[in-house]
């Protein structure tokens, strides 16, 4: 099956490239070209990566004899005896070497590129044990969304912290807006797995001080998602 994971992707378009796919899954990208334009721009894209290591070889003619050999073969003659073995030349010593090189980059980048994380997440409870708020953080941004919103008095706004394990005061994350759904990239720190989510009552603006003043709300822990 072709993944859908980009950088996955991209590796076994390169594979391809290279020929260290097995049959069945060099079938698979030959099919999924025909209707995938982005596989077929990445198969394309190696290719045009890896043409010029030929360019780099002397052009050399085949062996003596070799097309009447195929010729005969093709006819079911009996081919005659080839003539004596002669050391490979330099153009297929050197292709060898070359996509021996290509070859061992490609595994190197593929068993030293990052091993993708999932996503965590978190969902915030009510004091009743009810799901209030759905916390998901991928990469770098933390996505924040209402499952049961519910009314505020209009002289208060919620605030969104986050509490990275061993930080000694949470971060502000921001305002969330009156419907119910916040979208940020936090500039200091980064979300991770244990970091606690709370969202506390503050005055219009936010806490004045830049550390929670009113009460917390809801409050839960980044984890993995679960099947991620």
């Amino acid at each position: 099956m072709i993944p859908t994971d980009p950088a996955e992707r991209d590796a076994m378009a390169g594979e391809y490239v290279l020929g260290t796919l097995d049959t069945h899954d060099a079938r698979e990208v030959e099919r999924a070209m025909a209707s995938d334009p982005d596989l077929r721009a990445a198969v394309e894209a190696w290719e045009a990566r890896l043409a010029p290591l030929t360019a780099l070889a002397l052009p050399e003619a085949p062996p003596p004899g070799l097309w009447d050999r195929i010729e005969a073969a093709l006819k079911g003659e009996r081919p005659a005896a080839p003539p004596p073995a002669v050391k490979p030349s330099g153009f297929w010593r050197f292709w060898a070497l070359g996509a021996s090189v290509v070859a061992a980059g490609l595994a190197v980048f593929l068993v030293m590129r990052p091993v993708p994380q999932p996503p965590l997440m978190t969902v915030l409870l009510t004091q009743q044990d009810q799901p209030a708020w759905l916390v998901e953080a991928d990469g770098g941004a933390l996505r924040l969304a209402a499952l049961n919103p519910q009314p505020l008095p209009p002289d208060r706004v919620m605030q969104l912290w986050a509490l990275p394990q061993g930080a000694t005061a949470p971060t502000s994350l921001g305002l969330i807006p009156p419907q119910g759904r916040l979208t940020v990239t936090p500039a200091t720190i980064r979300p991770e797995p244990g970091m606690l989510i709370e969202i506390t009552l503050e005055p219009p603006g936010g806490s004045p001080t830049g550390r929670p003043t009113g009460p917390i709300l809801f409050i839960g822990r980044l984890l993995p998602a679960r099947g991620a």
